[in-house]
């Protein structure tokens, strides 16, 4: 496929280079992450920026449930094309965490729709679909709280948090972090919230890495803003 015209590659021919790139080593270790793909990123980003922008095909790459070929389509895809239900089935349909964060993050933010499926989203009786209105609310809260409700947030982050799953547990997490860091007058109330609810106060953290444990978090990030 590398040889031909990349405007005009087909589907087949980039599932064909996808299953290539598919290493069972990187599988293996995406895999313990509930991410059922095996191609490098950096080799993925590589294909998308070859083949460029392209809607048409990115469409249809996503239309194939293969993880790999999803994440390529989110990166080759026009976030502004498309339409408010399509996302909404999109996030539906994203099987895997990596596919869920990279929906959201590369497309649904930079979507005129972001502000309604936010609203849509955090309200939503799926947790995987909640936890992409928390997401796009964390977006909010750091570049443009106008508007938003912080001491109503810290009320159903105080009262949901500790028992939600996984995914959405973390994603209101953040947006407890991000409020406690960008918002000084809200930062004692979301630190003592984090201090009560010992949400990822045990989670393993590498060295030199912050914890996501809400009250290090925030005083880590302050700290590096008092220092810069």
């Amino acid at each position: 496929m590398g040889t031909g015209s990349p405007a005009g590659a087909t589907v087949a021919e980039v599932m064909a280079e996808l299953a290539e790139l598919d290493d069972p080593r990187v599988r293996a270790v995406n895999e313990r992450h509930g991410d059922d793909h095996g191609v490098n990123l950096g080799r993925l980003r590589a294909v998308a920026k070859r083949l460029r922008t392209q809607q048409e095909l990115a469409v249809r790459l996503w239309g194939t449930d293969d993880t790999a070929a999803r994440l390529l389509a989110l990166l080759i895809c026009r976030p502004k094309a498309f339409e408010r239900d399509t996302l909404d089935r999109m996030v539906r349909e994203a099987r895997t965490p990596k596919v869920h964060d990279w929906l959201v993050n590369h497309v649904v933010k930079k979507s005129p729709h972001a502000e309604e499926l936010r609203v849509a989203w955090s309200a939503d009786p799926d947790p995987a679909v909640a936890s992409a209105g928390w997401a796009l609310t964390t977006e909010r809260v750091a570049k443009k709280p106008e508007g938003l409700d912080l001491p109503g947030l810290l009320d159903v982050i105080e009262a949901g948090m500790k028992d939600a799953p996984d995914r959405l547990q973390w994603a209101m997490n953040h947006c407890l972090a991000r409020i406690g860091i960008d918002h000084p007058g809200l930062r004692a109330r979301a630190v003592g919230i984090g201090e009560r609810l010992e949400v990822l106060k045990d989670y393993p953290t590498s060295a030199g890495c912050t914890s996501p444990y809400a009250p290090d978090w925030i005083a880590e990030m302050v700290r590096r803003q008092e220092a810069g």
